[in-house]
C-alpha cells in the first residue's frame, strides 16, 4: 500500500479563523483597550494557557501568521497602535499603520525548510534517485493574507473578512524518500500557486456567538493541541487519522473548501464549535485511496490534479460534519503581576468527533462480496460503504512553573483519535509530548519539546494484506508506525524564528513493503534531520 503514505502532504486544507474579540474578560483580550479588536483562535488559546504555548504554532502558515498576530496584539494592548517590530519590512514606510487604523491588515508569512534522511527510507522514481532512501530535500511556502475589520472600515460591528493565497515550492522528502503515513513536515505540499481561504465572519450576542462562511480550512480550530503545535511532523497538527482516512485529508492545509462554522461561548470556560464543510476539496475520487489502484500513482492524493488554482469549490462528494466542546481550566488573568492570588496551572480539555456522509471503499470485500485482493477476487474493485466517523480527545495542561509571573513553564499534551476499521487505513492514533517554554535564561520566547506519536493500521487493511499474501505476492501485514521528535524553537529576531529538528520513525507506514528495490523487504527505520525557518515580512 505504498500509495497510502504521506497523506498529509497531498491532503487538503486547513483553515484559519480570525475572530472578533468583542468578548469580555481576560480570556479573550489582553486588556480592556483591545476589547473590541479581532483576535484569532490561536490568540485565545495563548491567553487560556498563560502564554505557555509556543511563540509560533507550526500547524501551517496560517497558524504561523496568527501566532505572530497574537504577539503583536499583546504588545499593542495599551495604546492601540500597531506593533511592527515583528515584521521584517517594519511599518512599510507608514503604510501598514495607516491601513491598520482603517481596519486593514496585510501579512506575508514565509517558511523555508531543509531536510535530510540519514538512514532507511526508500528510493524514489519521482526525483531520479538510484537506489537510496537517503539524501537532502528543500520545501517552502509563502502565504500573503488580507484581513479587514469591518467595524473599523465600515462601522459594521463584529464583521471580519479574510482572503489568503499560497505559493508552494520545493519537493517533499516524505513522498520521495520516506513512505511515512504522515510527512515529517506539515508544510510539505504539491508545487502550486493557489487561493487558500476566502471567508466572512460575523459575531452576535456581544461576541458570544460567531458564524463564518466561505472557503476555509479547519485545522487551526478543530482537532488541535496548542502544545503539540510546536512540532513539525504533520501528525502533531491535523492528526494522522483524518489525514489518511478522509478524501485528500479533508479540509485542512494546504487545501480549503466551502464551509460554515458556528462557535458559541456561553462563558469564559466553555466553547462549543460546529462546522459543515465539503469533505473533498480537490475533488479527487478515483485516486484518493491506494486500494482503488487508480489515478496518479506517483501522487495518489494530488492537490493539483483536479484543482491547481484552489478555485474549484468541489461539492460533489459528501459533507464533513465536525463538532468540538472545549473546557478551559484555571484561566489566567491578563496581568499576572496584579493577580490577587495564583490562579493555578491552566489547562484546556477538548472532546469532539466528525461524521462524513460520503461513500468510502471497503478494505475487506470487493463489489461482489469476495475478499478484496485475495486469490478469488474476480474484480479487484472494493465495495463502497456509506459514511465515516471519528471521535477524539485532547489535553493541554501546564504542570509546572517556578512562579506565577515566570515565563518558564512545563506543559504536557495528549491527543487520541479512534474510528471504525473497515473503510479506513488508520483505526487508532495517539500523540503526546512535553514542552518547556523559556528553557534558558534570557530566552523567554524559545521552546524545547519532545513528542511521540503512534498510528495503528486498521483491521480492514491488515486483512487486505493477508488476502494479497495468499496470492503468493510479497505482502507483509502492516502494524504500527511510531515517530519520536526532538525540537527547539528559537526566536532569533522578532521577525525570524529558527527551529532545528530531529525525528526518528519506526516501521514507516506500519511496515510497508519497499517497492523501490528489486527484492522483497520493508522500508527501513528513518533518522531525519531538519532546519525550519519562519519569516514574517
Amino acid at each position: 500500500m505504498i500509495f497510502s503514505v504521506s497523506r498529509r502532504i497531498l491532503r487538503c486544507p486547513t483553515g484559519v479563523f480570525l475572530i472578533n474579540s468583542a468578548l469580555a474578560g481576560s480570556l479573550l483580550t489582553y486588556s480592556n483597550a483591545r476589547a473590541q479588536a479581532p483576535q484569532t483562535q490561536i490568540a485565545q488559546d495563548r491567553a487560556r494557557l498563560g502564554n505557555s504555548t509556543p511563540l509560533i504554532e507550526q500547524i501551517d502558515p496560517a497558524t504561523v501568521r496568527d501566532s505572530q498576530r497574537a504577539q503583536a496584539e499583546e504588545k499593542a494592548a495599551e495604546d492601540d497602535r500597531l506593533d511592527t517590530s515583528g515584521n521584517l519590512l517594519g511599518n512599510m514606510w507608514g503604510a501598514r499603520p495607516w491601513l491598520y487604523r482603517h481596519g486593514i491588515t496585510f501579512d506575508i508569512q514565509d517558511v523555508e525548510e531543509v531536510w535530510g534522511n540519514g538512514t532507511g527510507g526508500t528510493p524514489s522514481s519521482n526525483d531520479g534517485a538510484d537506489g537510496s532512501g537517503t539524501g537532502p530535500a528543500y520545501d517552502a511556502v509563502t502565504m500573503p493574507t488580507l484581513t479587514i475589520d469591518m467595524e473599523k472600515l465600515f462601522g459594521l460591528k463584529g464583521g471580519l473578512f479574510n482572503v489568503s493565497a499560497l505559493q508552494t515550492r520545493g519537493r517533499s522528502i516524505s513522498q520521495d524518500h520516506l513512505a511515512d503515513f504522515n510527512p515529517v513536515s506539515g508544510f510539505e505540499a504539491d508545487r502550486s500557486t493557489r487561493l487558500f481561504e476566502l471567508w466572512y465572519q460575523q459575531s452576535f450576542l456581544n461576541g458570544k456567538l460567531d458564524v463564518k462562511i466561505g472557503q476555509q480550512d479547519l485545522d487551526t480550530e478543530f482537532l488541535i493541541s496548542d502544545y503539540a503545535a510546536l512540532y513539525l511532523n504533520a501528525s502533531f497538527g491535523w492528526p494522522m487519522a483524518p489525514s489518511l482516512n478522509l478524501y485528500a485529508g479533508g479540509p485542512s492545509w494546504p487545501l480549503a473548501s466551502p464551509a460554515v462554522r458556528v462557535r458559541y461561548r456561553p462563558s469564559q470556560a466553555f466553547t462549543f464549535m460546529f462546522a459543515a464543510a465539503d469533505d473533498n476539496p480537490p475533488g479527487n475520487r478515483d485516486n484518493s485511496f491506494a486500494i482503488q489502484n487508480g489515478g496518479n500513482g506517483a501522487d495518489p492524493t494530488s492537490q493539483t490534479t483536479n484543482d491547481g488554482s484552489g478555485t474549484q469549490f468541489n461539492m460533489g462528494t459528501g459533507a464533513l460534519l465536525i463538532t468540538e466542546l472545549q473546557y478551559a481550566l484555571n484561566q489566567q488573568p491578563a496581568d499576572m503581576s496584579s493577580a490577587g492570588k495564583d490562579p493555578g496551572l491552566p489547562g484546556v480539555y477538548k472532546l469532539g468527533g466528525y461524521y462524513d456522509t460520503a461513500n468510502f471503499p471497503d478494505y475487506r470485500y470487493n463489489n461482489m462480496g469476495q475478499p478484496l485482493g485475495g486469490p478469488n477476487d474476480s474484480t479487484g474493485i472494493p465495495r463502497w460503504d456509506r459514511g465515516n466517523w471519528m471521535v477524539y480527545g485532547i489535553i493541554d495542561q501546564m504542570i509546572w512553573r517556578p512562579a506565577r509571573t515566570s515565563p518558564r513553564s512545563l506543559g504536557v499534551f495528549v491527543r487520541a483519535t479512534g474510528n471504525g476499521g473497515d473503510r479506513n487505513l488508520i483505526s487508532f492514533a495517539m500523540d503526546a509530548g512535553l514542552n518547556m517554554k523559556a528553557p534558558f535564561r534570557g530566552r523567554d520566547n524559545d521552546t524545547l519539546g519532545l513528542g511521540w506519536g503512534i498510528g495503528r493500521v486498521s483491521a480492514g487493511e491488515r486483512q487486505f494484506d493477508r488476502n494479497v499474501a495468499r496470492t503468493g505476492a510479497y505482502s507483509p501485514v502492516q502494524g504500527n508506525e511510531n515517530h519520536l521528535e526532538l525540537t527547539y524553537q528559537a526566536q532569533v529576531t522578532p521577525w525570524l524564528v529558527m527551529q532545528p529538528d530531529f525525528q526518528y520513525i519506526w516501521a514507516p507506514s506500519g511496515g510497508v513493503p519497499d517497492y523501490g528495490v528489486s527484492h522483497n523487504r520493508r522500508v527501513g527505520n528513518e533518522a531525519v534531520f531538519g532546519l525550519h525557518s519562519s519569516i514574517t515580512f
